[in-house]
């Protein structure tokens, strides 16, 4: 299986808290970078969070929100201790007795005093567990997004590999021949500025042909389009060994050019280099 790093899923979720929501974004990165945006009241989860989502995705730019919506803003108001009030009630009017003039109760004020008003308390172990559940549910969705998306990915590296073959096939024959019509070539002008010395021209032919000679370069490039094609095979996470690749490959065919005798090698060389750029560009997308 090829992931790539970039995906989106989101769940939301109704709970006796509220409308709870989880976003989830990833993009290409290096290593596994993550930014989480938590409601205030919902950053005691955010260790358990970050361990989850370490535990499923390798690599990648996650962006992570989890919020908490209340269903209508009564909710967001303390509830008011009837025992409490009664007992304050009873305890001015015990005390006003004992006083000509009595100042007006300040109802503010009232409820100021600990214990007026009590917090709706959070099951906070029932919370962790919807939060877990959910994010769990959102990151499988988040992965087959994103698998989704590799197995794109694979297909047009796939493509670009056997475009690949299909040109090292065509020049490995023509090399001979366009070798050894640039050292007849060679031959003829060498020997016109040595004055026919044979000897050393056939040692000038031979040092020459040894530098020029590319049959190495082709093979080392066969091995590897035979080694990404078995990485991709294989699945996992292999960015960045398909990027270590792509940079070998791109060697091989600089190397080609450079050693290039024809103006054919030097356009395969060009369309080498472009096709295993355009490999490169989206392997930096694969986990």
């Amino acid at each position: 299986m090829i992931l790539s790093m970039t995906g989106y899923a989101s769940h939301e979720l109704t709970t006796p808290n509220g409308a709870l929501t989880i976003e989830l974004r990833s993009v290409n990165h290096r290593y596994l970078e993550l930014q989480l945006k938590l409601d205030d009241h919902l950053r005691v989860f955010e260790n358990n969070i970050r361990e989850l989502i370490q535990a499923k995705l390798g690599r990648g730019k996650v962006d992570c929100r989890v919020y908490l919506k209340q269903e209508n803003s009564t909710t967001q108001f303390a509830a008011i201790n009837h025992q409490a009030i009664q007992q304050i009630a009873d305890s001015v009017k015990a005390a006003s007795q004992y006083f000509s003039a009595v100042q007006a109760i300040d109802v503010l004020e009232v409820l100021r005093m600990p214990g007026v008003t009590e917090t709706p308390k959070v099951d906070h172990e029932a919370l962790e567990a919807i939060i877990k559940t959910t994010l769990s549910a959102v990151l499988d969705h988040l992965i087959s997004a994103r698998q989704r998306e590799g197995d794109k990915l694979k297909a047009m590296i796939l493509e670009r590999l056997t475009e690949i073959n299909s040109l090292v096939v065509t020049v490995k024959p023509m090399l001979p021949l366009l070798i050894q019509a640039y050292q007849d070539k060679l031959t003829a002008k060498l020997k016109e500025a040595m004055l026919a010395d044979d000897e050393r021209v056939r040692q000038e032919i031979v040092l020459y042909a040894q530098r020029i000679d590319v049959d190495e370069e082709l093979s080392r490039l066969d091995a590897h389009l035979r080694e990404v094609s078995h990485i991709l095979t294989k699945g996992g996470a292999v960015g960045k060994k398909l990027d270590f690749l792509m940079q070998e490959m791109n060697r091989e065919a600089n190397t080609l050019g450079a050693k290039s005798v024809a103006i054919e090698t030097t356009q395969i060389s060009m369309k080498l280099k472009v096709l295993i750029e355009q490999m490169r560009e989206q392997i930096q997308n694969i986990e």
